[in-house]
């Protein structure tokens, strides 16, 4: 493997001048320059990017932390980072932190170790403290979950005002009795969209009912649980919010075993734009977080901090789309029959 001294040889140049002439440096002569850049050519001369940018006490590295790359939410993430960091020069470190507070710490504390550029992060909590981060003036772009630090920007989503409009979707389909399947107590991200959904009743004119609402772990096993238990209640609930995509599956599986179909015995909804939303039968409405758009808007405004350095923190607020399809639309031969049974079975004949 070529070095250094090697392109030096061959240019018939000190290995200074290639140091300069490979970083740019207006110093060279242009000639020199020509001279350099063929024999980095001929030669096929890699050059040494890590210790380059020790010189310059960082590296062309960007640390992304995420709660779980398994998680759709994050996938779609993780590929808005990595394209704007790609056409930029930078490479993506990613971390699975499994919104685990000792996990994160110990990656951000990688990233302080090991000099990256900057940070982008979905944060256990808003208290986090970065302050090691800035200490090292490494900037930080945080994704849900705001930061107050100077050193700190973050993109958000409309969380709450989505989860809302989902639960206004099935209200005005006329479903009665709304239940939500949720995350654990005390993630921000889910304590939003349980807001969202509270909110919704309440403008509704309708009663919170905490026996409505399941707090259950991110898995396929604690969807189906919750489900279950919903739905065997004396008075079942007519409709499903769920606020998270695995969760959804299982309460999927629960659904079609009691022999259940969405849009015709029961509403559903779910927040998280699922590749499979649309092959099932009938298709599920979803909210969808426009995931892709902020790990981009999160790249830029982490290009922008390294670029300009130090300003006031800014927040930038995305909006989710409620994407309506047949899992949430009441099924239209029920509206044919007598009032009665209708209004037993709380069908509205308003239609999205």
């Amino acid at each position: 493997m070529a070095t250094i001294h090697d392109v030096a040889a061959r240019a018939g140049v000190s290995t200074a001048t290639v140091s300069r002439a490979l970083n740019g440096k207006a110093s060279v002569d242009p000639t020199l320059v020509e001279r350099v850049l063929a024999a980095v050519r001929e030669l096929d001369y890699q050059p040494n990017a890590l210790a380059r940018s020790l010189r310059r006490q960082e590296t062309a590295v960007w640390a992304l932390v995420v709660s779980d790359v398994e998680n759709p939410f994050c996938s779609a993430l993780t590929r808005g980072v990595e394209d704007v960091a790609h056409a930029n020069g930078y490479s993506v470190m990613l971390c699975n932190s499994d919104d685990d507070p000792s996990k994160e710490a110990h990656y951000l504390q990688v990233a302080v170790q090991d000099r990256v550029a900057g940070v982008i992060l979905v944060p256990t909590s808003s208290d986090i403290d970065i302050t090691r981060l800035a200490e090292h003036n490494i900037p930080v772009i945080t994704i849900e979950r705001p930061v107050r630090h100077h050193m700190a920007d973050s993109v958000i989503v409309g969380m709450r005002q989505a989860a809302q409009q989902a639960t206004e979707h099935l209200l005005r389909q006329g479903y009665e009795r709304v239940a939500c399947i949720t995350g654990p107590e005390g993630l921000p991200v889910f304590e939003d969209r349980l807001a969202g959904y509270q909110d919704a009743l309440h403008a509704g004119g309708r009663q919170v009912s905490s026996g409505y609402i399941r707090h259950v772990p991110l898995t396929v096993e604690g969807g189906r649980n919750a489900a279950e238990e919903l739905l065997h209640l004396r008075n079942a609930p007519d409709a499903l919010f769920v606020t998270q995509g695995t969760l959804a599956v299982g309460a999927l599986e629960t659904v079609q075993r009691l022999g259940l179909r969405t849009g015709r015995d029961l509403g559903f909804v779910v927040f998280d734009d699922l590749p499979w939303a649309r092959l099932v039968d009938p298709p599920v409405t979803t909210v969808a977080p426009p995931t892709y758009a902020v790990g981009q808007q999160a790249a830029k405004l982490l290009l922008d901090r390294i670029a300009n350095g130090p300003r006031a923190s800014r927040s930038v607020m995305l909006p989710a789309d409620l994407v309506v399809r047949g899992s949430s639309q009441r099924w239209l031969p029920l509206l044919e029959q007598d009032q009665s049974e209708r209004a037993s079975l709380g069908v509205s004949s308003e239609r999205v």
